[in-house]
């Protein structure tokens, strides 16, 4: 069965990965803001003051800072998100690019605090506003349609400081309100949004943390509502603002293997689905909680705060379609095993069946189309997968070209996992791949893990002219769409 004749082609970006210009245009600051520069063997730290004026850097955590410290941009750190790729600056000449490629569709999303710099003021931004806009309109241009994601791990770090992040009840309307202003003010440019990227993370990273607690467990499940009630107002008022809006959600997705035959590890597999990926796809899609739900919280004593009109909100703010992110699947088990995966938020044991990335990632085709496959038996909706992409090292050759068969290779092999599903009968409507130009990596704050089709010529230490270039991979892709699908080599 081939691509259908409308499917949105395209490619991804996020703001605090991309834009950089930090603190240009009246953007206030957000906790990536003060994350520095790792690696795969050396996790990104944050940093902050204490209340003795003692500076501090450590990985981040999801416990709060002591009391009386704040977070700070220190001078013998590097912060890869201040500049990112500049895509602020050089938005114009990339939307060009994407053209070029052929792209239906860009994912990219709004930066909170370049809207509300502070997220609690009355009043928005109008130089960020102004931006955004003139993106929006740089995309119509090329008639390619915007997928614009609400929430991207940027909460405003003041809220963090001031109010303690997603904990607070307060922030449903904070959010609520920078929604409604994004609503308006895009209305007519924008059609598709995502309420939050990834939101399954806040529970599922827990296991990648050590020494976790089950007041940790409580302060994610209470986050996630909080969430969870954001979203359901954001799709109400997005609707009501305008009936052309489509209004998603978005899930990191990880297709999960019990190693062994053993049940236990069956059973094992089953509660990391649930836990892990289909909790937060049952609030957003079916508008309750489900039945397991109260296991897992009786599992760490959590016992939330909510409230009869939250779960009004939940009932009437299910979303009109289904995304999620794909990279790999990971293998779980009861039993002793030595062979594990760690690091860059890979999780699990080691899949003897699979190969697996330089950032320690199974590659996974088959994996997709059995996610797909599941997610669209589950829920019914109109899918997209929104990030799908291989990092890797890249080397630009003397007359500037950058060959990267290993990147045509993995995206041949997940495209054509795709086509199997749509032939299942799975409403697959869109790919945007992660990364689409190469940007500052989420995990490990390095530019060396490419992803894009596009090379910019930036490094780990922040050296380069910002250059754009075309790699092999560019071409591959534009030849790809122009076929919608059918040419695969």
């Amino acid at each position: 069965m081939p691509f259908p004749e409308n499917f949105f082609w395209g490619g991804a970006i996020a703001a605090n990965q991309a834009e950089g210009a930090w603190n240009v245009g009246g953007r206030g600051p957000a906790k990536t803001d003060v994350t520095t520069g790792g690696s795969y063997k050396e996790a990104r730290k944050v940093t902050w003051i204490d209340k003795d004026g003692n500076p501090h850097a450590e990985p981040e955590s999801r416990r709060p800072l002591p009391k009386g410290a704040h977070y700070a941009v220190l001078d013998d750190f590097f912060y890869p998100n201040h500049d990112a790729i500049d895509f602020y600056h050089h938005y114009k000449e990339d939307i060009a690019l994407f053209a070029e490629m052929g792209f239906k569709m860009f994912r990219m999303s709004i930066s909170w605090s370049r809207i509300y710099p502070h997220g609690d003021e009355n009043e928005p931004n109008k130089e960020g506003i102004e931006f955004y806009r003139n993106v929006f309109q740089e995309l119509r241009k090329y008639d390619i349609e915007p997928l614009v994601t609400i929430w991207h791990f940027d909460t405003p770090l003041y809220l963090e400081e001031h109010y303690g992040g997603w904990e607070n009840r307060k922030l449903i309307d904070f959010y609520a309100k920078f929604a409604t202003t994004c609503f308006q003010e895009f209305k007519g440019l924008v059609k598709y949004w995502l309420t939050f990227n990834e939101i399954n993370n806040t529970v599922m990273f827990l296991s990648l943390e050590q020494d976790v607690t089950n007041a940790d467990y409580q302060r994610a499940y209470q986050q996630l509502h909080n969430q969870f009630v954001a979203s359901a107002k954001a799709v109400q008022i997005g609707h009501a603002i305008d009936q052309e809006n489509n209004i998603g959600c978005m899930i990191c997705g990880i297709t999960y293997y019990p190693l062994t035959s053993d049940p236990k590890d069956i059973l094992l597999n089953r509660h990391n689905w649930e836990q892990n990926i289909f909790y937060c796809g049952d609030v957003q899609c079916r508008g309750n909680y489900p039945t397991y739900a109260k296991r897992l919280w009786e599992a760490h004593d959590v016992h939330l705060e909510i409230t009869p009109e939250d779960m009004v909100d939940l009932d009437l703010g299910t979303v009109d379609f289904y995304t999620f992110s794909y990279y790999m699947s990971t293998a779980v088990t009861t039993h002793e095993n030595n062979e594990k995966v760690g690091g860059n938020f890979s999780m699990g044991s080691r899949n003897p069946y699979l190969e697996y990335s330089d950032w320690g990632w199974a590659v996974d085709p088959d994996g997709l189309q059995y996610y797909l496959e599941m997610m669209n038996d589950r829920y019914q909706l109109p899918m997209m997968v929104v990030e799908n992409g291989l990092g890797a090292y890249d080397t630009v050759e003397e007359d500037g070209s950058i060959h990267d068969p290993y990147r045509i290779d993995y995206f041949k092999k997940h495209v054509a996992a795709m086509e199997r599903a749509l032939d299942h009968g799975v409403d697959l409507i869109g790919y945007t791949p992660w990364g689409c130009i190469d940007l500052v990596s989420a995990g490990t704050g390095e530019m060396r893990k490419r992803y894009g089709f596009i090379y910019v010529d930036r490094d780990d230490a922040g050296n380069g002219t910002f250059d754009r270039l075309r790699k092999d991979s560019f071409y591959w892709y534009k030849k790809l769409i122009g076929s919608n699908g059918e040419e695969l080599d």
